[in-house]
């Protein structure tokens, strides 16, 4: 009887052993995915101010469209109006954010640029279940960016420079409301895919303009690896995470993306960080952590079901 109840200690010992060890692999695949995309942000900063953000955001969106394509294999011939229209205008919301958030790693901190976009998510969240105790996280939020937005008694930031930030920031908000109509429209990859097709096309006149028609070898090359560390890489490690965590614990693990930016801005582009500021990305984090737990709350509750 006892050597009974010992194996059943022991396997039940290596069963959670096991569940330990894929939640810990699922948030390495998450953190490394956030790491990517900031890196990528900090590392096409000079590769922007060089061949211009236009021309590098067309020919990143071009890249990581055939990437994702080869990837998905979407049969773009079968494909309806309504289909089409959906992923254009996903398309569209994603050139937007894409365009706007380069552009804004040009002109402000990183920290300060990712910080600003997640108002948009924070808005989404929070406006979405209209209960008025949660504009709390939205107001959070803003007293974060303030935060961020002063260093030493100045103002790090110009009123021009918030242009792009809170171009991002309303890009990504029609980028969530969008993607859950071509999820429904689409299987499984294939929205995204065809969505980034539709980016580039969107984005490639103005990107060719630009350029004048000339695209050098370095250009295609900064591109190129700026593509794979935004979005290839991060695409990839999302998926991995997402099979061994649920949705809403992953959202939970994406909103520390401020800090991480922050990090990867102080390290990587020399962006130092005061304790205020350092206060202002908390404030963004748990703001962010608060509309997204809230929200999961919200659709658990029988009212939320109903």
């Amino acid at each position: 009887m006892s050597g009974e109840f010992n194996a059943k200690h022991a396997k039940y010992a290596l069963s959670r052993a096991s569940v330990l060890f894929s939640h810990a692999i699922a948030l390495m695949f998450a953190f490394a995915s956030m790491c990517s995309i900031q890196l990528g942000a900090a590392l096409s900063l000079s590769t922007t101010i060089k061949h211009s953000t236009v021309g590098i955001t067309w020919l990143r969106l071009c890249f990581a469209a055939i990437a994702l394509a080869a990837i998905a294999r979407p049969p773009l011939h079968k494909y309806s109006r309504q289909h089409w229209g959906a992923a254009v205008a996903l398309g569209s919301a994603a050139a937007c954010m894409t365009l706007c958030f380069f552009e804004a790693v040009r002109r402000v901190p990183l920290g300060f640029a990712v910080a600003v976009s997640f108002l948009g998510p924070v808005a989404v969240a929070t406006f979405g279940e209209r209960r008025l105790r949660r504009l709390m996280w939205p107001v959070f939020a803003v007293a974060g960016v303030l935060l961020l937005a002063r260093q030493d008694g100045m103002w790090v930031v110009s009123p021009v420079d918030l242009v792009f930030p809170i171009g991002s920031a309303l890009g990504w908000v029609a980028h969530i409301v969008l993607k859950k109509r071509v999820g429904m429209m689409f299987e499984g990859p294939e929205g995204l895919s065809v969505s980034l097709i539709a980016a580039a096309v969107i984005t490639g006149p103005f990107g060719i303009l630009l350029s004048g028609g000339h695209l050098p070898v370095g250009q295609l090359v900064n591109a190129a690896y700026i593509a794979v560390l935004v979005p290839i890489v991060p695409y990839i490690l999302k998926l991995i995470a997402l099979r061994r965590m649920s949705a809403s614990a992953f959202g939970v693990v994406m909103c520390t993306e401020p800090a991480i930016a922050a990090a990867i801005g102080c390290l990587v582009l020399a962006q130092p960080i005061s304790r205020s500021q350092f206060v202002g990305t908390l404030c963004v984090v748990c703001a962010c952590i608060g509309a997204v737990v809230g929200g999961i709350r919200a659709h658990s509750s029988p009212r939320g079901r109903v």
